[in-house]
């Protein structure tokens, strides 16, 4: 086995924000290349690397190759390493490519994809492009998907969806506002009852997801003498698997709907949905009882969900520590890349 925290470091200090790709597409793709047995598939800067051995099951394992702005290079001190996209998700990429390059006669064959632009809207997403122009390489029986979990299994993932709330009111002078309606103050009471949201906490295969409602933003305002007369709120929620999209649009829209008045306007204007444990499936049950791995609800959105659209299972599993991405001190450590590894080895052998 290679040193693997050694190859994430490789990996950070190659510069790959969101549709600046290329050139880590073309480090791994070169490294695949030399893999015997193994079909390479390139599109745009995707990459699809499959085994074809003739095996009646197929997992497939994917990660994204880019990461947002921000400071680049990678540090490593003792058995950390330092670094942007190095919890997300570039130790998840380094254990994908050690796994290619390494368990070359697997039980069970294996599709690698290595995608563009997670970390943006989901019309860039290098997955959709693949399924759009050669779905039939992310066919598979299952899926791993390399986000960081801290080296334990996170099951499915909630929905999200973001609603455009439009109060009205009527414009005045604010030397006389009672001849007007203050949009603004509208807002008082509907961001009272979503500060105060009671969230439901539903188990399902024994993962406890926690769902939220949340204001992500509010403008409004003419001028400094101008009595608003509309106000525009950003809501997001988030729910969990047992519910349906248009049964959560339906809950969002019922909680608002006491404090909106006929000519304000609600609309759902992003949704992706969300994905069920699927813990049941027997690639991940053996996983998981293999090295008797923790499993907890994944309470953010991820790509398994564009899978389990497809009616394919999947199960988010990395070593990067989920709370560190994106931040300033985003690190990994090298004891969980390496159980992720091991984990993965014998799912594969």
């Amino acid at each position: 086995m290679s040193d693997l925290l050694s190859l994430t470091a490789k990996l950070v200090d190659i510069p790959s924000v969101s549709s600046e790709e290329k050139v880590i597409a073309d480090y791994i793709e070169s490294e695949l290349r030399q893999v015997s047995g193994l079909q390479i598939d390139r599109i745009g800067d995707n990459l699809v690397a499959r085994t074809n051995l003739g095996h009646p099951q197929r997992v497939l394992f994917a990660g994204h190759t880019d990461t947002v702005p921000g400071n680049q290079g990678s540090r490593i001190e003792g058995d950390t390493l330092w670094g942007l996209g190095s919890a997300d998700m570039k130790s998840g990429l380094a254990v994908m490519l050690e796994l290619a390059q390494t368990v070359t006669d697997p039980k069970i064959d294996a599709t690698w994809v290595f995608y563009v632009c997670e970390e943006v809207q989901s019309d860039r997403n290098g997955l959709r492009h693949l399924f759009l122009e050669a779905g039939e390489l992310l066919e598979a029986d299952a899926v791993v998907l390399g986000e960081p979990t801290n080296a334990m299994i996170e099951a499915g993932c909630q929905g999200t969806m973001r609603f455009e709330v439009r109060l009205s009111g009527e414009r005045a002078h604010t030397a006389r506002p009672w001849m007007g309606v203050n949009a603004i103050h509208r807002a008082g009471p509907l961001l009272s009852a979503i500060d105060q949201y009671e969230r439901r906490e539903p188990e399902i295969d024994g993962c406890k997801y926690c769902e939220a409602l949340q204001v992500v933003n509010i403008s409004g305002g003419i001028a400094g003498n101008v009595v608003p007369d509309e106000t525009v709120l950003l809501i997001n929620h988030r729910y969990a698997p047992d519910r349906t999209g248009e049964e959560a649009e339906k809950h969002v829209k019922e909680v608002l709907e006491p404090y909106l008045k006929e000519e304000d306007q609600i609309t759902l204007i992003d949704h992706a949905p969300a994905a069920a444990p699927n813990l049941d499936h027997p690639l991940f049950s053996s996983l998981i009882e293999s090295k008797d791995l923790p499993v907890k609800a994944k309470l953010g959105w991820t790509d398994v969900a564009f899978f389990a659209e497809r009616g394919i299972p999947a199960v988010n599993f990395g070593p990067g520590d989920p709370t560190l991405a994106h931040t300033a001190n985003e690190n990994v450590r090298r004891g969980p890349i390496e159980e992720t590894f091991k984990a993965l080895v014998g799912l594969l052998t």
